[in-house]
């Protein structure tokens, strides 16, 4: 028997990790240097604190079962850090964990949308802004994040029609891949643009403490309003580097908070106990390493920036997350040629911004996840490899 598998798959391309993952490989088989940029995983530790509390709390063996909902003190220290750093009130029934932001973006359409609903998403945008409606059955319509509007939605652009139709937007700053922040005043756009076409704004936040230059990251339910219309994913994973974790929380209305836990119900016994425990050792305890994460971060963003601009490769200052978004040589025709000739000459391994979107392709992305002499190293070893000269 030759079994047959969902339509919605064939549109799900493998992931272009595999591809850069394969080259990899092949350089390091053969001796070559390699600066793999690709993934952005945190490369600094988690606080001792915060591992010290995930120990204590796994040698317990009442904490191997099922957590099924969240500790009482986890939501209270949700509540606690988001009136501390953003000056939002929450209510307990305004929060619940997630197994990371990805996968929060993966399921909240399926409780909220109907198959055919609309779903704006951007472009470019990271890929399960548009997997997770897909697979919900929703209809994605993206709209487009354009250099030249500093990356940020016009939202007078978006056809009446198509906004009346819309059950979800989702927005992400700062961004992933664009590396753009917001001011405040477009969140409060957005506020009146979803409650004139009455849709849900899901926005993800993972990124709000690596905010360069001294911006300040903001919250989304910050601005009056917004927390009727939509609510909001912060992770602990690039905060506090727990990415291995995966323990993530969406906030806001509670009305779409009521529906994900429902929905999550069926398919979650609620994260790992020791999981959570480490959640309010972090939230809770001291908070000077993340600064200092932002000023390390910062130092790599110089360091590859400046770097590259100074071998003529201009490349302007990422305004936030663990990214950099560096446009393509217009010798080149598309970001994934430039990246495979990229990592062939130099050993430099960066994304191709294709696969972010159709609108990402005359971009790569690099991830700030070498210190500063390993970045001044690949400067140098791009430039010696001529690419930029051709």
């Amino acid at each position: 028997m030759k079994p047959t598998f969902s339509r919605r798959m064939n549109s799900i391309p493998e992931s272009i990790f595999i591809t850069l993952n394969e080259k990899k490989i092949l350089r390091e088989r053969a001796g070559l240097p390699v600066y793999n940029l690709s993934i952005g995983t945190p490369d600094f530790p988690p606080d001792r604190h915060v591992m010290a509390a995930l120990e204590a709390a796994a040698r317990d063996p009442e904490n191997y079962k099922y957590a099924i909902t969240d500790l009482p003190e986890l939501v209270d220290a949700v509540r606690m850090w988001y009136g501390r750093r953003y000056g939002v009130s929450l209510a307990a029934d305004e929060v619940m964990s997630v197994y990371g932001s990805q996968e929060g973006l993966a399921h909240i359409a399926f409780p909220l949308c109907n198959p055919g609903d609309i779903v704006l998403t951007p472009n470019p945008g990271y890929q399960i802004f548009s997997a997770g409606p897909y697979l919900a059955g929703a209809e994605l319509v993206d709209y487009p994040l354009l250099e030249e509007n500093g990356f940020l939605p016009d939202l007078e652009k978006i056809p009446e029609e198509i906004a009346d139709r819309a059950k979800i937007m989702v927005v992400s700053y700062p961004a992933n891949p664009v590396c753009a922040t917001a001011p405040r005043s477009f969140y409060e756009e957005l506020v009146r643009f979803a409650n004139r076409h009455n849709i849900i704004v899901v926005h993800d936040n993972a990124y709000s403490e690596i905010v360069f230059d001294g911006e300040e990251g903001i919250s989304f339910l910050s601005i009056p309003g917004a927390k009727e219309i939509g609510v909001e994913l912060n992770s602990l994973s690039k905060t506090y580097r727990m990415t291995g974790c995966r323990i993530s929380f969406a906030v806001g209305s509670r009305d779409v908070i009521a529906e994900f836990k429902k929905f999550r119900s069926q398919i979650d016994y609620g994260v790992f106990l020791p999981v959570q425990k480490a959640a309010i050792a972090a939230l809770t305890g001291p908070q000077e390493s993340v600064a200092e994460q932002r000023r390390l971060y910062q130092e790599r963003r110089d360091a590859l920036c400046g770097g590259l601009r100074g071998i003529g490769w201009p490349v302007p200052d990422s305004k936030g997350t663990m990214f950099v978004w560096a446009p393509v040589p217009d010798r080149y025709p598309d970001s994934l040629s430039f990246a495979l000739d990229l990592i062939e000459k130099s050993g430099v391994i960066c994304v191709p911004g294709s696969s972010f979107g159709s609108l990402g392709d005359r971009y790569v992305r690099m991830a700030l996840v070498l210190p500063p002499e390993r970045i001044r190293e690949l400067v140098s070893a791009i430039d010696q490899s001529g690419i930029l000269k051709g």
